[in-house]
Formats: C-alpha cells, structure tokens, sequence
C-alpha cells in the first residue's frame, strides 16, 4: 500500500456526503407544496466531488474525511471506491450518522436550493493527519470544512512542497488563518460580498483576498463567469453557454479541472478556461456524479466552441 501511495498525484481533505437531489416544476412559497419530477441518490460534497473530477479526467488521487458506518457512510465509500480514489486514510467512526443534504433543483434555471445535515460523525482531527505516505504528490486540496484538520494538513504540504488549494464558499471561522497556509484560493461570490460595501468591485475583493496569503485567486460567478488575481493582473473567463439543468457541484468541478491545469503547469487563463469547460458540461446533466465529465469530453467541448467562434 505504502508504495501505491507514493503515485498518488493530488490529495484531498474535507468532506463527503450523500445527497438526495430532486427536480421541481418551480420552488414552491412557504406551506406550498410541489411534486418532485424525479428524483436521484448520489454521493457529494466539495472535496470529494473534485477529486472524483481529477479522478475520472485520469489523476490518481486520494480523499481524506470522516465517515460513519451508517447506510449513507457506506453508500459514499462504495462510491468512491467505484470512482478510482484511493480511500486508505478515510476514516470510519461507527455509530454515528453520516452527512447528507436534500438539494431542490428548479427545473427553469437549473440553480439549487440545499438542506443539508452535518450528521453526527466527529471531524478529523490533525491527529489523525499524516501526509507522510503521500512523497509523489504535488496537490493537497481542502474545501476548509474541518478547519483544523485542513490547517494542519496544509502545513504538512507545503513542507513536503506541495502546492495548497483552497475552495471556500462561505466564510467560517478560521478561515483566514487556513488561507495564510494557501497557494491558490478559489472562492465564490457568497464568500467575499458579505465582506464588502454593496457594489464592491469583484477586482478589488481578488486583492483584498489574495492579502490573505495566496499567490493565486479564484472568484467563481456562476452564469458571470469566473474572475482570477495572478500577482497584479486580473484574468476573466466568460462561463460558456449551456442550457443548465443543474448546478449542483458545478463550483466543484470547477476547483477539480482547475486543479488539473495546475499539475500541467498551465497559465492561469487556461487553467480558468479549461475549469469552466468542465463546469458547463456539468451543468448540463441532472445530478453532480452523472455530470461530471472526462478529459476527452472536455477537450471536445472547447474545440467545438473554438470552431463556433472562428
């Protein structure tokens, strides 16, 4: 095993859950009711998805978390299992409950509502952090939902050289000191708004956030696109047109295809291009697991925009 660990190109700490996703007609007013149009079971979670992103694009990787050994923890083991990661740290705590969430997707735009339970399974701790087996990787990626797992997993990284990336969707706390110990941080709209007057301009936030500590920033915009800080220079990436249907785990996608541009020492440009790519595909499918492309797909949609635009 040890030896198998060694190959291993980026790992990933954070979260894993089950999530029950269902279409709707419309989101329904309070004490409304709406008939859900169908209905899908799969595993999530920010993390875990953009592992399994890096995963099916052809890196080997492995996934860090807790779970129990509840249905819903054995439901997302054998997921991951199935999706190539490598799960020989995942820890199983038994007698607790695994996370889960219910997402409501409107069937107009495509655009997710989550409920979600955090379940009672206890975090990681940094104790039962040991990078160490992992000599070949060049990636650690937390979503910094353990915060002091992913604080203690990121020092670890960088003094083995690993590059950090961190993907924040809202602010928690601790944030910022995780942040110090990030090379590359991609962080959506819902994190820096709150943080800024109304009407902020989302170039002043990437150098607010890269005071922070990284090299590099992210703002992900949705339908907007998504926005980069490299050194002084803003880079934007339009999202590219697609009928979505969903976009749950889209974000996630997102930091996955991203994460691969790094291990091919792309440009910040293409990294964006190439993680938007992967997002749109994403957005087109029901369910995040369904939609989640390989690397052939994604070089297939940017050559077929390519020949839309010359």
């Amino acid at each position: 095993m040890k030896a198998n660990l060694t190959k291993i190109q980026v790992v990933g700490l954070g979260q894993a859950c089950i999530d029950y996703l269902g279409a709707i007609p419309a989101y329904p007013q309070e004490d409304g009711k709406v008939e859900i149009q169908e209905l899908l079971v799969q595993r999530g979670g920010p993390a875990s998805t953009a592992l399994v992103t890096l995963s099916r694009i052809g890196i080997l990787t492995s996934f860090l978390g807790c779970i129990s050994d509840d249905p819903f923890g054995r439901h997302i083991r054998e997921g991951l299992i199935r999706e190539g990661l490598d799960i020989s740290l995942l820890k199983v705590k038994p007698g607790h409950t695994s996370q889960f969430s219910f997402i409501a997707i409107n069937g107009n735009d495509g655009k997710r509502t989550v409920f979600w339970n955090r379940g009672t399974v206890p975090q990681l701790t940094p104790a039962e952090v040991d990078l160490s087996p992992f000599s070949g990787a060049s990636i650690f990626h937390t979503d910094g939902l353990m915060v002091e797992a992913a604080v203690e997993g990121a020092k670890q990284s960088r003094d083995m050289g690993m590059t950090v990336v961190m993907d924040v969707g809202t602010m928690r706390k601790g944030y910022r000191q995780l942040a110090s110990h990030v090379d590359v941080l991609i962080a959506s709209e819902r994190l820096w708004s709150p943080l800024a007057d109304p009407g902020y301009p989302p170039e002043e936030a990437l150098e607010s956030l890269s005071a922070w500590g990284p090299k590099q920033v992210i703002i992900t915009r949705g339908s907007r696109g998504s926005m980069g800080w490299d050194g002084g220079r803003v880079i934007r990436q339009e999202a590219f047109p697609v009928n979505a249907v969903d976009t749950t785990g889209a974000g996630d996608v997102y930091h996955g295809a991203y994460i691969y541009g790094l291990l091919r020492d792309w440009d910040m440009h293409r990294c964006m291009q190439f993680a938007s790519a992967a997002s749109a595909i994403k957005c087109q499918t029901l369910g995040t697991e369904k939609g989640i492309p390989g690397l052939e797909d994604i070089q297939r949609f940017l050559e077929g925009f390519s020949s839309k635009q010359s």
